[in-house]
């Protein structure tokens, strides 16, 4: 029973194979591809992958881009399977008020962020911040339930914002200081401390909120850009969403084919 695992964000599609729909599987094969070169997949990466034997993904790009990706899971008899945020599933509860409307991404990668503490015995609240185009940040209580988050732009949305609207400004290739004592590192300072400051207040609003620090759990392309300047304890974890989406998958199809048997 092997898990085609599909990560499709707004830049870039990130796959993995794994050898069952479990916590913990073992990854068989992975990759990425940006989204202008979804065409190749077919004929290219997936060429030699074992069927899968289910397909499993969340997907924040659009419409226009599931069906391309659709089109290319067509070279196997298999249906994928798109994750849309509900009232709860996989040990998590939404606490969104509009539960569908919450990003299928922040909430796959909350649920990943859960299934890791719970798999360390660990029942504590925690942060999730995701670093992309976007950044999300996220607040889940020690009893599994999302509170509520943020959205801000990320670095790039940031530096072109400040570009188109202020005179005489370019997206700059500083370096982050302290102490920023010319125009590109001051913008790239600004664009970081501001991430990072958003981190510090949810894990503030949180510890107050329940009584206890929280974990800091954060993922997406750019966390990594992230990593030295943030001021609160962290764990960096590049699998977040695909931890999610095995925990999902375990909970779907182990009870479908508990139904099969019945």
């Amino acid at each position: 029973m092997t898990l085609l695992a599909l990560d499709v964000g707004n830049t870039r599609l990130k796959w993995a194979l794994y050898e069952e729909p479990s916590v913990g599987a073992r990854m068989l094969a992975h990759g990425v591809q940006f989204l202008e070169n979804i065409e190749t997949l077919a004929e290219g990466d997936w060429s030699a992958l074992r069927t899968p034997t289910h397909v499993l993904g969340c997907v924040v790009a659009g419409d226009a881009v599931k069906r391309r990706v659709e089109e290319q899971l067509e070279l196997w008899d298999v249906t994928p399977q798109w994750v849309v945020s509900s009232t709860a599933e996989a040990g998590l509860v939404n606490g969104y008020d509009h539960p569908a409307r919450l990003g299928s991404d922040r909430w796959v990668a909350m649920i990943g962020a859960r299934q890791r503490l719970l798999a360390r015995g660990e029942r504590r609240p925690c942060v999730v911040v995701m670093v992309g185009t976007a950044v999300t940040v996220e607040a889940i209580d020690a009893e599994g339930k999302f509170l509520g988050g943020i959205i801000l732009p990320g670095h790039g949305i940031m530096l072109r914002a400040l570009e188109s609207g202020t005179a005489g400004l370019h997206v700059p290739t500083g370096e982050v200081r302290n102490f920023p004592t010319n125009t590109s590192d001051a913008l790239t300072s600004g664009g970081t401390f501001a991430i990072a400051g958003a981190v510090q207040r949810m894990v503030d609003n949180l510890r107050q909120h329940a009584g206890e620090s929280p974990v800091c759990i954060m993922t997406g392309g750019a966390g990594w850009k992230m990593a030295p300047s943030m001021t609160v304890p962290f764990e960096l974890v590049d699998s977040l969403i695909f931890d999610g989406l095995l925990a999902i998958g375990h909970q779907r199809f182990s009870q479908r084919v508990a139904n099969s048997t019945q």
